[in-house]
């Protein structure tokens, strides 16, 4: 069971909804993957693992003080991602944290890439896009855009292979 979400409220004082924070991209095992409008953290009973923040200009103080205290100290988020789409904010562009003893302790990159021990993936930086890499498979999981190509190159494919036309059936 692993919930992955954004752009979400995440509220995390019991019956205070004005203490929020809207994670760019979080990630939760042992929460069921359902909809929902809002993550509360006292009904859910578990805490992100993972966080990724898209900073820029106007959220990069947020960024690097206010949301990575929040991360740290109040919601005690294990690994911590911020990633510089455009290169002019960070250096370097893409950079990761793993809370140990109370401490984000810079997580070092392996290939160029910044392995995340909550997901099991590394995340890399590709031009001005966040990928994730797989290293069991070694191979990048797939964007949406590379998916929704491979699954119409396989159905061009089987219908070729059975005689069907181009378009419907």
């Amino acid at each position: 069971m692993v919930y992955a979400s954004g752009n979400l409220l995440l509220c995390y004082e019991e019956g205070n909804r004005r203490r929020h924070v809207s994670p760019d991209v979080f990630v939760v095992r042992g929460v069921q993957k359902r909809p929902r409008e809002n993550y509360l953290l006292w009904e859910e009973g578990r805490r992100p693992g993972f966080v990724v923040e898209l900073t820029s200009s106007s959220t990069r103080g947020e960024d690097t003080d206010t949301k990575m205290a929040l991360y740290r100290d109040v919601l005690k988020v294990r690994e911590y991602f911020l990633f510089d789409p455009m290169g002019d904010y960070l250096t370097p562009p893409m950079q990761g944290w793993r809370l140990r003893g109370g401490v984000y302790r810079p997580i070092r990159a392996v290939a160029g890439r910044l392995p995340s021990l909550a997901t099991g993936l590394h995340l890399e930086r590709d031009g001005n896009e966040l990928r994730l890499w797989n290293p069991a498979t070694g191979a990048w999981l797939p964007t949406p855009t590379e998916r929704a190509d491979r699954a119409e190159a396989e159905l061009r494919r089987l219908r070729a292979q059975y005689g069907l036309p181009d378009e419907g059936f």
